[in-house]
């Protein structure tokens, strides 16, 4: 039978986050660490765990059928792959940072400095395209460093919460780019791997679906029922429930958690009671 392999980084929050996505789509695991790959025990996937900047090169070779990798490292290496979803994880943005006491105006600043980077081809498009002069150290770790050994003026990396970056006596001056975990596929997977993919893709974005979303269930009554179901339209509408109490009802709704505390207000105002808000495990659209 066929197993479809999927690359994922062999250590850090990324693979953290990859492992617990699968697990959340109901794949378990092989028990075991320290492997370099691993076999599902209930879904035909085998995972290969690689360093991530080896990722699009193992998938491009197609010893991988897909990834999962920061869209930065895509990006930066440039291979022959399709990007075919972006998972809503790993969150982060590459930065130019200057020292803290530099005044900085605009990206024109850099003209005719040096900037350190471990993405050199992501750096040189931007600078291209902002028509900046600069000269590109390209360092493989430790770049937050670079301007105090005097190795660089500026620099150029992930950024997170900004924490290394102030530690190190930095500030973060322009987003060169956003970025976050992607799945990536070889081009012109056999058929019967690609039924696999889509059948993983499908649970994958279950769990998506359901994680910024909360069911919510509250009580009103008949005469708030109009104006309830304008604040809260569900998928389709949401569900109403009458109760025992004649003239009373249950509302049944799914909303996006961000959009909750905004509506709160006007809920209450329009006589809804007994707000209950309840995580959702899966979400098929």
């Amino acid at each position: 039978m066929s197993k479809l392999k999927i690359a994922i980084q062999k250590k850090g929050r990324l693979s953290e986050n990859s492992l617990k996505m699968l697990e959340e789509c109901g794949i378990k695991f092989t028990n075991g660490t320290g492997k370099l790959k691993n076999d599902a025990r209930n879904f035909p996937l085998e995972v290969l765990f690689l360093r991530d900047d080896d990722i699009p090169y193992y998938v491009e070779s197609q010893v991988a059928d897909i990834g999962i990798v920061g869209e930065n490292v895509v990006l930066e290496h440039d291979r022959n792959v399709e990007t075919i979803k972006q998972l809503n994880f790993g969150n982060c943005r590459l930065s130019l940072a200057i020292p803290r006491e530099e005044s900085y105006n605009s990206p024109s600043w850099f003209n005719g400095k040096r900037v350190a980077t471990s993405y050199p081809n992501i750096l040189g498009r931007y600078f291209k395209e902002n028509n900046i002069s600069a000269e590109v150290e390209v360092i493989s770790g430790s770049v937050e460093i670079a301007p105090g050994i005097g190795l660089a003026d500026g620099i150029c990396d992930i950024v997170s919460t900004g924490s290394t970056l102030l530690s190190n006596g930095l500030k973060e001056v322009e987003t060169v780019m956003k970025s976050q975990a992607v799945m990536i596929a070889a081009k012109g997977l056999e058929s019967d791997r690609q039924e696999i993919l889509e059948r993983l893709l499908f649970r994958i974005m279950s769990v998506i679906n359901a994680s910024g979303n909360k069911y919510i269930l509250l009580n009103a009554p008949d005469s708030a029922i109009e104006e309830i179901c304008s604040i809260l339209p569900g998928m389709k509408s949401p569900t109403i429930l009458p109760l025992a109490i004649k003239g009373w009802n249950s509302i049944h709704s799914v909303i996006r958690e961000d959009e909750f505390w905004e509506m709160i207000t006007k809920l209450k105002k329009a006589g809804a009671e007994g707000i209950l808000v309840i995580p959702i495990e899966k979400m098929i659209l």
